[in-house]
């Protein structure tokens, strides 16, 4: 059983948003560590608990789009994930209140907005999106307050929005099928998969742009330059050639996890790039 609750929270979505109040803490110069760490510990918890609502109020879905998660293969109850969800919920904002009041804020409309989007602006055209890209950019200004320091943070979080709206109607245009069964309206399914394969490559075009900015902005080491060059940028131009033309489901899903894990490949040339500043 603790091992499928562990499945429901997606633990690895959940890492990535503790790497990014770690790492902007970081970029902020952060001079106690004990808030971050408390930051880090919220995002944690609004992210396993919201993963469960949206698995709780997608159990039909799912069941055409990702049979194998825990409620729709009756490996966990509804009511046992709702009960996890708002247990995790109340907790992030305890964590939140120890931080100072900004934090306390942004984790509670973090988790009313997280549990709006799955009740209700999922099944929206680009408004579920912009929740969700929204939610995730804030970690980084989550971090910033944290630390007392939000300035450095800003272009990151700027950077992560658009990155995440791309992302996110990638993952649109991989649902298609079962959000079309389920009358579930998203820009996939109202507008079709090539508009939404323009929209992917205009997103990722925009966070390209604030990749550079970001650069000459912050005076970051030319490490990060390198690595956005030489490799994020040539994962966003396979991305969106694939997204533009008729690809399998199973493609884009790769794509949608190769995005993921290049996240986790931009963190690392942003501590380069603010650690080797001169």
């Amino acid at each position: 059983m603790v091992k499928e609750y562990y499945r429901l929270s997606r633990p690895i979505n959940a890492l990535a948003g503790c790497i990014a109040v770690f790492l902007s803490g970081y970029v902020a110069e952060a001079t106690a560590w004990w808030p971050i760490i408390l930051a880090a510990v919220t995002v944690l918890l609004i992210t396993i608990s919201t993963n469960a609502w949206n698995d709780y109020v997608d159990i039909a879905i799912d069941r055409i789009n990702k049979p194998d998660r825990p409620l729709p293969a009756g490996l966990i109850s509804p009511r046992g994930a709702l009960t996890f969800s708002i247990t995790g919920s109340a907790l992030s904002l305890v964590t939140a209140a120890f931080i100072n009041l900004p934090a306390f804020l942004i984790a509670l409309g973090s988790n009313l907005l997280l549990y709006l989007y799955s009740w209700k602006l999922k099944c929206t055209v680009l408004l579920g999106n912009a929740a969700v890209a929204t939610i995730i950019a804030l970690c980084f200004i989550f971090g910033g307050v944290a630390a007392g320091n939000v300035r450095p943070t800003l272009m990151l979080a700027v950077t992560v929005f658009f990155a995440i709206m791309g992302r996110e109607i990638l993952k649109t245009m991989a649902d298609y099928k079962g959000d079309m069964q389920e009358n579930c309206s998203t820009i996939a399914t109202a507008w079709g998969k090539k508009i939404s394969g323009i929209f992917v490559a205009v997103f990722l075009g925009i966070t390209a742009a604030a990749m550079l900015i970001t650069y000459f902005s912050e005076g970051y080491n030319p490490v990060y330059l390198y690595v956005v060059v030489f490799i994020i940028f040539p994962l966003f131009i396979y991305i969106t050639i694939n997204a533009n033309k008729k690809t399998a489901v199973r493609i884009l899903e790769r794509n949608s996890l190769l995005m993921k894990y290049g996240f986790f490949v931009w963190f690392i040339a942003v501590a380069l790039g603010a650690g080797l500043a001169v």
